[in-house]
């Protein structure tokens, strides 16, 4: 390929798409420090609060695949110009809520938009850098704004709670979202799939409907007039089922579904997809449960919240550097579940949380741990699910690892929240006694019930590390010279 055939624009278009999947995973972590002060401000019942992570992470792993495939036929341009402004939009929604249905309705059209404008951006890149050394850079430049953006997300999400108002952790998407709309449309050129434009719109409306039942159940089974025996949890769960049983039926007869059940035949993707769904269930409660912890009962200020999530992106980042070089000398087979089983023993390091529990002395030696080996399975499983894979299924294959991790995190957050509500109800009922017996220890009894379906939260999360850690075991065998390189996942 000759440089006359290069596009003479293309890093400065690699910085506005860069800028674009910023916004992306910035919305997955900013909110997470706000949510205290903005459930606090909706009166957001506690069962409810978790919908302010999964009403955005739900939409967004379920419809990725669809969102894929619009922006293929589409246009991958147009697809993410719409998709910003929707984005913004749907960000003033939710600046703008009154009341906590809003919000979370605000945070699920995120999601929707952000499930279109992640493949969109990820497939310019692609077009945008084929000489393979310039593609190489650029993928790393993408991989290290979607890896470090999570902690910007935290930062950014303390100082705006702190200094300005918990509102402007949506706002603040407008400004960027208009950053990237002109420069899209001023330097990105328009690319498409040619052929055929079968978009399988009934398999991803059961695939939605039915983790949407799910996570609903979850949240009928927190509320205590309820519980798992409630006609609304049961039928909600049975629904689930029915639904996610029709999406494999429809995805195994559609001439062209959204998720080819041929790619979940090799024993090594299966085993990341089932790693990426376990440890997406047990993460993304991390920060949540952390961040009632350290507001909540340690009354941290948003600002150093934020700050001390800091350690866990240096721990990934860390993490990431050691784990590759491991790959390389002994195989994603013993990577993978070596980093699983550090977080195992970080989740069960958090799990003994209480009242006096110190950031030094447990949360940050607890993070780093849990950060490192996340650091060796993220940046094992994308490659792990394209071994052996032809160059048709690649993207699809690369997307479900993103996809899997997403909608485990919806569905572990809803279930977690529904454990630790469950833990302290149960914990404040069995001290009533001693509430009745002395009333002015209503708070620090009320805290220490807090704090228990918090270690309750933790302990469960290690169990889903654990499951991971089996599959990991049971299905990976992929050797060190097996392995696919220079590949991001959406």
């Amino acid at each position: 390929m000759g440089a006359s055939d290069l596009d003479p624009k293309r890093w400065v278009a690699l910085a506005f798409i860069a800028v674009a999947q910023l916004m992306v995973v910035l919305d997955a972590t900013i909110v997470n420090i706000a949510l205290p002060t903005a459930a606090t401000a909706l009166h957001i019942a506690d069962a409810n609060k978790q919908w302010m992570v999964t009403a955005y992470a739900l939409p967004f792993g379920a419809l990725l695949l669809l969102g894929g495939r619009i922006a293929d036929y589409l246009g991958r341009k147009r697809v993410l110009m719409l998709s910003l402004i929707g984005f913004a939009a749907a960000s003033a929604l939710g600046g703008a809520a009154q009341q906590g249905w809003m919000l979370f309705a605000a945070r699920a059209l995120q999601g929707v938009f952000a499930a279109m404008l992640a493949p969109a951006s990820l497939s310019l890149l692609t077009v945008t850098f084929r000489e393979p050394k310039e593609r190489a850079k650029a993928f790393a430049v993408f991989g290290a704004i979607s890896g470090g953006g999570a902690a910007v997300g935290l930062l950014l999400g303390g100082l705006l709670t702190e200094y300005a108002n918990w509102r402007w952790c949506l706002f603040v998407n407008i400004p960027i979202a208009a950053i990237g709309i002109f420069g899209v449309a001023t330097v990105l050129k328009e690319s498409r799939t040619t052929g055929g434009t079968h978009y399988d719109i009934p398999g991803a409306m059961l695939s939605t409907g039915g983790l949407a039942l799910l996570v609903w159940g979850f949240t009928r089974a927190a509320n205590p007039t309820l519980g798992w025996g409630s006609w609304q949890t049961i039928g909600s769960l049975a629904g689930a089922v029915v639904l996610l049983l029709a999406f494999v039926l429809v995805e195994s007869r559609s001439p062209s579904p959204l998720l080819p059940m041929r790619i979940l035949a090799d024993r090594n993707r299966a085993g990341a997809y089932l790693v990426g769904l376990f440890v997406g269930a047990g993460l993304f409660a991390i920060f949540l449960f952390l961040t009632y912890f350290l507001q909540g009962i340690q009354h941290y200020s948003p600002v150093k919240a934020g700050v001390a999530f800091l350690p866990f992106s240096a721990g990934i980042i860390i993490g990431a550097g050691v784990g590759s070089q491991l790959v390389l000398k002994i195989g994603p087979k013993l990577v993978v579940p070596i980093g699983l089983a550090m977080g195992v023993l970080g989740l069960l390091w958090l799990s003994r949380l209480n009242l006096g529990t110190t950031y030094l002395g447990t949360i940050l030696p607890a993070q780093l741990v849990l950060a490192i080996g996340m650091g060796f399975v993220f940046m094992s499983v994308t490659n792990v699910a394209l071994v052996g894979i032809s160059k048709a299924d690649a993207g699809v294959a690369s997307a479900m690892v993103n996809t899997t991790q997403q909608i485990g995190g919806s569905l572990g957050t809803a279930l977690l929240s529904t454990f630790a509500l469950t833990a302290t109800t149960n914990y404040l009922t069995g001290h009533a006694a001693d509430l009745a017996a002395n009333p002015s220890a209503a708070g620090l009894v009320q805290a220490a019930g807090a704090v228990h379906g918090y270690s309750i939260a933790f302990t469960w999360a290690a169990v889903f590390f654990g499951l991971a850690v089996v599959a990991s075991l049971a299905l990976i065998n992929a050797g060190k010279n097996e392995v696919p390189s220079g590949t991001v996942a959406v």
